[in-house]
């Protein structure tokens, strides 16, 4: 019996037995001008060893010449590319016996200048326009294309750009949340600090914290009750280091706590826990990290105005905290302080709570919503609060999710913005103050990349490209 090579395959030192199987690809997406960020799943059977690392191909589909990196983990970006150029991206795992198959190839991604819009509520300056004039749509903040990554507060704004620099702006009055050293309220994007380092942001109702490219995790903002994990409850106008950790992968934050997770899977908790948002089974404050439960197989996550959900790398959906609205989905009005599984379903891709509602998105594109719904938030046709998911139409092209401050934003494949719920400041860039209790497109372009976080925010801050 002889056993044949599969296709894509390449390691000279191939052997089905001890080489891992092929990774199963998940979604590429542009990262910035000259690269691209692709999402895939570890096989199941890793061989005779574990993985070790992955290599990933960025084929460009003009004249098939390729770029090669290696990554860790999911997600890995591969840099160095032709802006405004197609490719396709396939994955590879390695252990100490060699490569696997290739995955299969990802979908077609195009790096693409990444342009900043905002729309909505401005009061404070959280728009970044150097004015306090609400805007009904969308508006480029600057020339500028290196914009990467952005979270949303409930009067402030973050951004990170390509170059790893970390931007504030919108109300700092009290608590020092865009980590500039004071108290001051900025009109226009303002660096924190000198760093080029920054990953990621997330934006609370006044305090903020990022993920640096080593995996550290920094914290700023208001602290009376614990959200910035510093294990105290003294605000800070500048960023603080949570712990010596340099492990941490993704963080979300909640109107007034903090959860993130770890490198390897593990989930973790802290500030207020009046309604069980925590998931540690109490209601007991924490102003460091605790660890929720003990397993490691947390993969995504988002925290809401008093709630949170998650989903598991097996696609299971979990939620917890505050259900006044039935924003966990459980059928029910009844709080929860430990995690608890939305269904029996295992096709969960991406979830994003809102103030008081809750989305997410299946494998299959679906779109699906519940929580409070009385400003049609929830983009079923009409108002209501629903306790369980409820199907968004019948489109399977959704992609992207992001639920705000009573309203809430997606993205379909073909690159369209689409909003709902209360507009009455304008924060569905529709060009008036109408509220929507249908998905209604943003325009006609087809160019919107990536989403803000933004669980209690009354403005939009949309990435394009």
């Amino acid at each position: 019996m002889s056993l044949r090579r599969p296709n894509g395959f390449i390691s000279a030192g191939y052997d089905p037995l001890k080489t891992p199987n092929a990774p199963t690809i998940g979604t590429a997406e542009s990262a910035s001008p000259t690269s691209v960020s692709v999402t895939f799943t570890a096989p199941a059977n890793v061989g005779g060893g574990a993985i070790t690392s992955y290599t990933v191909v960025a084929t460009k589909t003009s004249d098939g010449t390729t770029v090669v990196t290696t990554g860790l983990s999911s997600p890995v970006t591969i840099t160095g590319l032709t802006t405004n150029s197609a490719y396709t991206v396939k994955v590879f795992a390695v252990n100490i016996f060699g490569s696997s198959p290739s995955s299969a190839a990802s979908n077609s991604v195009t790096p693409l200048e990444q342009q900043l819009w905002i729309w909505g509520r401005n009061a404070d300056g959280q728009l970044g326009l150097n004015d306090t004039a609400n805007r009904s749509s969308p508006v480029q903040v600057g020339a500028l294309t290196t914009w990467s990554q952005t979270a949303a507060g409930y009067k402030f704004s973050l951004a990170v750009k390509t170059d790893g620099t970390l931007w504030s702006w919108g109300y700092n009055t009290y608590s020092g949340q865009l980590g500039l050293g004071d108290t001051a309220n900025c009109s226009s994007p303002v660096q924190v600090g000198a760093l080029t380092a920054w990953a990621q942001v997330a934006a609370g109702n006044n305090f903020s914290l990022a993920i640096k490219t080593d995996g550290a995790l920094w914290s700023w903002g208001r602290n009376v009750e614990g959200m910035l994990g510093l294990n105290d409850t003294a605000n800070r106008s500048s960023p603080v280091q949570v712990g010596a950790l340099t492990t941490w992968y993704q963080v979300a934050a909640s109107s007034f706590f903090t959860i993130a997770t770890k490198t390897d899977g593990t989930l973790w908790s802290w500030g207020r826990n009046s309604q069980g948002g925590l998931g540690l089974n109490d209601v007991v404050y924490r102003s460091s990290p605790v660890q929720v439960g003990a397993l490691t197989t947390w993969y995504k996550i988002s925290a809401g105005g008093k709630q949170t959900a998650a989903i598991k790398t097996d696609g299971t959906l979990w939620s917890w905290g505050y259900n006044a609205q039935g924003q966990l989905g459980l059928n029910d009005t009844v709080y929860r302080s430990s995690p608890v599984q939305v269904g029996a379903l295992t096709t969960w891709y991406q979830v994003s709570c809102g103030a008081n509602s809750t989305f997410a998105i299946k494998t299959d594109g679906t779109l699906w919503s519940w929580g409070q719904n009385g400003g049609g938030q929830l983009g079923l046709g009409y108002n209501g609060n629903r306790s369980s998911p409820i199907q968004v139409g019948a489109l399977t092209t959704w992609y992207q999710v992001a639920g705000g401050g009573y309203f809430s934003l997606a993205t379909k494949t073909d690159g369209t913005l689409w909003s709902w719920g209360y507009g009455s400041l304008g924060q569905l860039g529709l060009n008036d103050a109408v509220n929507r209790s249908s998905p209604v497109q943003v325009g006609a372009l087809t160019t919107w990349s990536r989403l803000p976080k933004m669980p209690t925010a009354r403005s939009s801050l949309v990435i394009k490209g």
